[in-house]
C-alpha cells in the first residue's frame, strides 16, 4: 500500500470516528468512558496522519 493510499484510509477512519462521536454524544445511554475512548482513538489517528504527512 502506498503512503498516499494509507493516508487516505486513515483520513476516512478519522472521519468515520468523528461522525460516530457526534452521534453517540446525542444518545443519553452512552457513557462518558465510551465517548472518551472514541475520542482517544480519533486523536491517535490524527496524530498518525500528521506524523506520516510531515515526512
Amino acid at each position: 500500500m502506498s503512503l498516499s493510499s494509507h493516508l487516505d484510509e486513515l483520513k476516512k477512519r478519522h472521519h468515520t470516528l468523528s461522525d460516530k462521536v457526534e452521534n453517540v454524544q446525542r444518545l443519553p445511554s452512552t457513557s462518558d468512558a465510551e465517548i472518551a475512548d472514541l475520542k482517544k482513538q480519533k486523536l491517535r489517528l490524527k496524530e498518525e496522519i500528521e506524523r506520516l504527512s510531515a515526512g
